[in-house]
């Protein structure tokens, strides 16, 4: 699995930085190539060349030169390489940056209740010759010494910003903006039951909720009466019996899929809940 942008490394991607912070990284895909993608940061997939597919739990997208994603932060996407002549520039958007671009331009939002995040992840649109030209002018930057590079590359988040919601004909890009500049926190509930198998750290779901770490586990003690890390235990035991009864695996490839990394753990966690060991029903 490739977290982004905290895994991209210099030997896979050419990036670019605005202060501490991953803006654009390019990349020439080695193909073939599978694997998951964990998105930390909203992020716009650009493609140069070839073709890739992009599956989520909701939907696939067969992307091709030209075409631009739009993936909000916090999902899993496969992706699936589908030749060898596959490029692309991602640009991450950090939330600070995003909130001071709608700051600056108040006049762009509609101010009126709008739908939130989490629907898709993925909003596709079509770059036009003018998106095309902005993202030539991107690439000198990345060989460039200039001593006034981060303010450049400030100006062009806010011009990449500007072209999308010119391409956005949905409105849906102008939703969530506008939505995260107010701060708005997502539904505890949701959020647990779509990531409770996934390999995030409580500071991660409290970052995807949109709250602080403590205001995470006070909103969670709230609403469930319980803490997030007791929850999610309960939550993937609970799961693996159903997997122990309805599925062919082992007791080994549960414990795996679960997130228990030793599977005498998962035994004794199994046994303590339900007082006996796991064993494949049926």
């Amino acid at each position: 699995m490739l977290r982004v942008p905290s895994d991209i490394s210099s030997s896979e991607f050419e990036s670019l930085k605005i202060q501490d912070m991953t803006f654009v990284a390019y990349r020439n895909e080695v193909y073939p190539s599978k694997y998951d993608v964990f998105f930390e940061e909203h992020a716009v997939i650009v493609v140069l060349e070839g073709e890739k597919k992009f599956t989520s739990p909701s939907q696939e997208v067969h992307v091709e030169k030209g075409d631009i994603l739009f993936v909000q932060r916090g999902f899993y996407l496969m992706s699936e390489s589908i030749n060898e002549s596959y490029k692309s520039l991602v640009f991450f958007f950090d939330e600070k940056l995003l909130k001071e671009f709608v700051g600056l331009h108040p006049e762009l939002f509609n101010t009126q209740e709008q739908k939130t995040l989490f629907e898709n992840p993925i909003l596709l649109l079509k770059s036009d010759d003018n998106f095309e030209k902005f993202i030539q002018s991107v690439f000198p930057y990345f060989r460039s010494r200039a001593i006034l590079k981060n303010h450049f590359l400030r100006l062009k988040f806010q011009e990449l910003l500007l072209h999308l919601l010119e391409l956005d004909n949905s409105q849906q890009l102008r939703a969530i903006l506008y939505s995260l500049y107010k701060g708005e926190k997502v539904d505890l509930a949701f959020l647990m039951n779509s990531y409770y198998l996934k390999p995030l750290t409580l500071d991660e779901l409290a970052k995807l909720s949109g709250r602080s770490l403590s205001a995470f586990k006070r909103d969670f003690q709230d609403e469930f009466h319980t803490s997030p890390a007791f929850w999610l235990k309960n939550k993937r035991i609970d799961y693996a019996d159903f997997l122990l009864r309805n599925s062919t695996k082992n007791v080994s490839e549960i414990s795996t899929e679960i997130g228990y990394e030793s599977v005498s753990h998962f035994i004794k966690t199994y046994k303590e809940k339900y007082g006996v060991t796991p064993k494949r029903q049926g």
